[in-house]
């Protein structure tokens, strides 16, 4: 009888250490302020439960997570992604994701901002290139795994756009409008879809 593959994430009970042993991806711990030791998993992957040698003098069988691929995080919808920008079109960016939440990816994953996503109003007046820049750092919205392995995102809230950006000088731009971006080293004003911080 084949068991389902079941999903963890980190921290979940895996069962009593007088009843199970840690594998792979597993660990032991006392249970809140108990002294009844509980095997927890360490990792997010798929449970799997391997059963004892029959010469092993120790007859608990083993429980293993086995991790996904990426170790790191992975985008889906409805989380919120730190993006740079690589590539400008008319009617859409594209980015690379960096972060999910407050997490790293460890595998390249490519967004795809639509001009109908960059925000909420006026939409069929959006210039992408009045927008973003290659090299800014946006704050996104994952909406939808798109085409390709390219996840949809959106910056259409106000605490969604762009972050971080560089003039053309090469300064840090610092954001004065919803719309515009200042250099600090020469004054130049950008136009971007500022994303509104300490909202």
């Amino acid at each position: 009888m084949q068991e389902e593959p079941e999903m963890v994430t980190p921290g979940v009970v895996l069962g009593k250490a007088a009843e199970v042993k840690p594998g792979k991806g597993a660990y032991l711990a006392p249970y809140r302020n108990t002294e009844i030791l509980y095997v927890y998993s360490s990792l997010a992957g798929v449970r799997r439960t391997l059963s004892p040698p029959p010469d092993s003098p120790d007859q608990r069988p083993v429980v293993e997570i086995i991790g996904h691929k990426a170790q790191g995080a992975v985008p889906e919808p409805g989380s919120v992604v730190i993006a740079r920008v690589t590539k400008v079109m008319a009617k859409m960016a594209s980015a690379d994701i960096m972060c999910v939440g407050p997490k790293s990816v460890q595998e390249k994953f490519t967004g795809i901002i639509r001009q109908q996503d960059v925000r909420a109003t006026e939409i069929d007046k959006v210039d992408m290139h009045l927008s973003f820049r290659p090299g800014d750092i946006v704050r996104a919205l994952v909406l939808s795994l798109g085409d390709a392995r390219a996840y949809y995102l959106s910056t259409a809230k106000n605490e969604l756009g762009v972050v971080s950006a560089e003039s053309t000088a090469g300064a840090t731009m610092v954001p004065i409008s919803w719309t515009e971006m200042q250099c600090s080293l020469t004054g130049q004003i950008e136009q971007r879809k500022v994303a509104k911080v300490g909202s």
